[in-house]
């Protein structure tokens, strides 16, 4: 299969249905990243952190069901992206679904559907950026999780109530 240079990054040629779906996947991935950054710096329950946190979920829908298109048309190349997506956008549901009664699992869905898409991403583009095309590929799997699971822990140690000393 050929494929086409854009930016710096080897995309594979495989016909204008994938190049229109990628195109679209680019677009709501990029939308993911800057909401999902805006909400995580945004205070919680204020009406920026909902707002920008019901764009990064929708988004994200867009990004899984792009990516399921990308994916049946080259599984052979996409089927961990696809595991990775189905796992980023099942912990956003997850996520929303707790958002009221559990705030631990709003945190902890959504901060981890984050990581997975920031780990699919680098997965798939890092070889190709400079910088993390030094990283050894391990690197490209786990560097998200290190990065992203101590401030989802930290932010969950803020919602949990204080346990009461014990005399």
């Amino acid at each position: 299969m050929d494929e086409i240079d854009i930016a710096g990054i080897p995309v594979p040629d495989a016909g204008p249905l994938f190049l229109t779906v990628l195109t679209v996947h680019i677009a709501a991935g990029l939308t993911c990243v800057t909401c999902g950054a805006v909400a995580v710096a945004s205070r919680k329950g204020a009406a920026r952190h909902r707002r920008f946190g019901r764009i990064y979920l929708w988004a994200l829908g867009v990004v899984f069901a792009s990516m399921t298109v990308l994916s049946v048309i080259r599984w052979s190349h996409n089927a961990h992206l696809f595991v990775i997506g189905t796992v980023a956008f099942a912990l956003a549901l997850v996520g929303y679904l707790g958002r009221r009664r559990r705030p631990y699992l709003h945190i902890a869905g959504l901060g981890g559907s984050y990581i997975a898409l920031l780990t699919g991403f680098y997965v798939d583009n890092g070889p190709h950026l400079p910088g993390w095309d030094r990283l050894p590929a391990w690197a490209l799997w786990i560097l998200p999780s290190l990065l992203g699971l101590p401030v989802i822990a930290r932010a969950i140690g803020r919602r949990l109530p204080a346990k009461r000393a014990t005399s």
